[in-house]
């Protein structure tokens, strides 16, 4: 064999090659045929292509969390694009949730007992519902934690930790058809 590369190795026939040729093509088709988009769900992606976000219930004494909740949640299915936001009559899906515990708790305490962070946990009931029967998707009480630094940082960047947590799971849960 010289320095070529596609060079038929001695003794074979142009058939042999050709047939070698076939089947290493198509171990590389299967091969990268599957670098698509992979799920676990053997119905695959979500079939909801518009969504409407409803207004969250705050029943905490926790003020402003349902605006900033909404907004936060609203933002991240505009990011994710694998939903339109649409008014409810549009919809084929309507996200609904309420904040209904709010804890802020002592987190990390350092060698001398000091506190120097704090973890908020949020407990949200939130529903998927069918807009057309009122029929429920799905329905999940979750909490979230969110934890910050007492020194360096508020209660609302716990907050917001707390509720990015909320959206990963609500995103996953609504767009993968878990």
């Amino acid at each position: 064999m010289t320095g070529n590369s596609l060079e038929r190795p001695a003794g074979w026939s142009v058939k042999e090659y050709m047939k070698l040729f076939t089947i290493l093509s198509l171990i590389m088709v299967v091969t990268f045929s599957g670098c698509g988009v992979y799920t676990f769900n053997p119905k695959g992606k979500s079939t909801i292509s518009a969504i409407s976000i409803e207004r969250f219930e705050n029943r905490t004494g926790e003020y402003g969390l349902e605006d900033r909740m909404t907004d936060l949640i609203i933002e991240a299915f505009i990011a994710d694009g694998s939903m339109e936001i649409v008014p409810t009559e549009n919809a084929e899906a309507l996200l609904v949730g309420t904040l209904t515990r709010y804890n802020r708790r002592p987190f990390d305490p350092d060698e001398n007992d000091q506190v120097t962070s704090y973890a908020v946990t949020m407990y949200f009931d939130i529903k998927l519902i069918n807009p057309i029967d009122n029929t429920e998707i799905w329905t999940d009480k979750i909490n979230q934690e969110g934890i910050y630094n007492l020194e360096t940082e508020s209660e609302e960047d716990g907050q917001f930790r707390a509720i990015k947590e909320l959206i990963e799971h609500i995103i996953n849960k609504t767009t993968k058809s878990w």
